[in-house]
């Protein structure tokens, strides 16, 4: 089901599958910022990845050695969600442990999802609670696609990302079945501005660990649109249009964990990246996308 926010700067569209984000409008100007999740390019506007973010060696995974299977992202994104609170400014979802999903994670968990707009912002809550008897092994993260360009007549080319501190960092390379290399990748980013163009992403996503900034900034320019995503201690970042090129939205992610390296065959608790949260508690993660 489709869920409408408003405040007097924004009106924004939430669905319960998946409690995603899939419009977030300038009620000055109706611009659209994020991307319509059009199947064309891509069907998702805003998933949130849970409990592992990118992908695992084999679709494959060990818990105190027994094999169990997730999806790319996990179950997050392709689950319907019940709403749990609605106000004009203001909704949250739950998604809870089944029996179904214990044949594939094997924790009771319950994650709520929250959206609060606050005059140009939409502020993002996570709240991670282990319901279960012992400790839970879990990841987290955002994968949310803007319009890019933003204003009609532009071009990817136009746009820039810009940091609010200054980088120096080699990305983590993926092969092409989406898990990682241990050899550092050759897309350094450096300094406080990231120029855009559709070949850079032709291995695809560019993923950053230990990145400086708390904001990126998509920016053009051709004109002062721009939208930011302020994301406090994630400690990896990617950053992704389809390879083939010529999709009109990039994804800015801030993860807590990420993909399997390249072979990886151990226990889920060592993955790089991987949250423990012990029996009976919560988590809870923040991050804002703010308009201008």
């Amino acid at each position: 089901m489709l869920y409408n926010l408003e405040n007097d700067k924004l009106c924004v569209q939430v669905r319960s599958y998946g409690a995603e984000l899939r419009s977030i409008k300038e009620r000055a100007d109706e611009t659209e910022y994020l991307w319509d999740g059009n199947p064309q390019w891509w069907k998702y506007s805003s998933p949130v990845l849970f409990p592992i973010v990118g992908k695992l060696q084999d679709g494959k995974y060990r818990v105190d050695g027994q094999e169990y299977e997730l999806p790319g992202h996990g179950l997050g994104r392709i689950s319907e969600y019940e709403l749990v609170e609605r106000r004009q400014d203001y909704i949250e979802f739950a998604l809870k442990w089944t029996e179904e999903t214990l044949v594939k994670y094997p924790w009771k968990f319950q994650l709520n999802v929250a959206y609060a707009l606050k005059d140009n912002e939409v502020e993002v809550i996570w709240k991670v609670q282990n319901l279960d008897d012992k400790e839970m092994i879990y990841s987290i993260g955002a994968h949310t696609a803007f319009r890019c360009p933003l204003v009609p007549g532009e071009e990817f080319s136009d746009c820039y990302l810009t940091f609010n501190q200054a980088e120096d960092n080699v990305n983590m390379p993926l092969n092409s079945k989406g898990q990682f290399l241990q050899t550092p990748g050759e897309a350094r980013l450096q300094g406080k501005q990231l120029e855009l163009n559709y070949e850079m992403f032709a291995g695809d996503a560019l993923a950053y660990k230990g990145l400086k900034s708390d904001v990126v900034t998509i920016c053009s320019h051709k004109s002062d649109k721009k939208v930011s995503m302020v994301a406090k201690d994630y400690p990896f970042w990617g950053f992704w249009t389809p390879a083939q090129g010529g999709a009109p939205f990039i994804c800015l992610e801030p993860w807590q964990g990420h993909a399997d390296y390249e072979g990886y065959d151990g226990e889920f608790k060592d993955r790089e990246g991987s949250l423990k949260l012990a029996a009976g508690e919560t988590q809870t993660f923040h991050y804002t996308i703010k308009i201008g």
